[in-house]
């Protein structure tokens, strides 16, 4: 019987993740949110630049991801980082469409992306309600990933402020600037 629970209970939780998947999905696959929601001009207000190697937490079917290789070019890359197998899978296809070589789509979980320690220039989550594995989970893998002097953007959802700024720093980022609902901070340097 508790097996039957057990399966009952994942059963569940896979249909709502599928639900937010599409529903997600249909938000940002929508060509009129580019235009009341420039990605390029976010991603660069948020610092991304030509030439880096940055992580998107939390990529879903790839809003930001496109616009995020364009602007790093062939020179850079993107990491984009998602739990859901159907969120990578659409990116996947999203890349392949645009012939893009500098995007690796990872199915995982941002606490533990398996990349290099300090590898990355730039990290960036957006649009993100709740993250798998906890936000102060992802912000100390985040914390290992970035290069000192390198980048975490956060676009400020919902919450205290106050209490996402205490979160980063005790980690080791320091808080720069806040330009309009994007929070940027700077790891400090080793």
């Amino acid at each position: 019987m508790c097996s039957r629970r057990n399966r009952r209970k994942y059963r569940l939780n896979l249909e709502t993740s599928n639900i937010a998947y599409w529903t997600i999905r249909l938000m940002h696959d929508n060509p009129i949110l580019a235009l009341v929601r420039n990605p390029y001009k976010l991603l660069h207000v948020a610092g991304l630049k030509k030439g880096q190697k940055v992580v998107e937490v939390g990529c879903g079917p790839g809003f930001f991801t496109i616009p995020a290789a364009r602007i790093v070019g062939d020179e850079g890359h993107v990491y984009a980082v998602d739990v859901h197998p159907r969120a990578v899978a659409r990116v996947k296809k999203k890349v392949e469409k645009a012939v893009l070589t500098n995007v690796t789509p990872l199915c995982i979980n941002a606490s533990n992306t398996g990349l290099p320690g300090g590898s990355v220039d730039l990290a960036f989550l957006f649009g993100l309600r709740s993250i798998a594995g906890g936000l102060e989970s992802v912000i100390f893998e985040l914390h290992r990933v970035v290069k000192p002097g390198g980048i975490l953007s956060f676009e400020k959802t919902r919450g205290s402020e106050g209490e996402l700024l205490k979160k980063v720093e005790q980690v080791g980022f320091a808080y720069t600037e806040k330009r309009g609902r994007i929070v940027l901070f700077k790891k400090k340097g080793e």
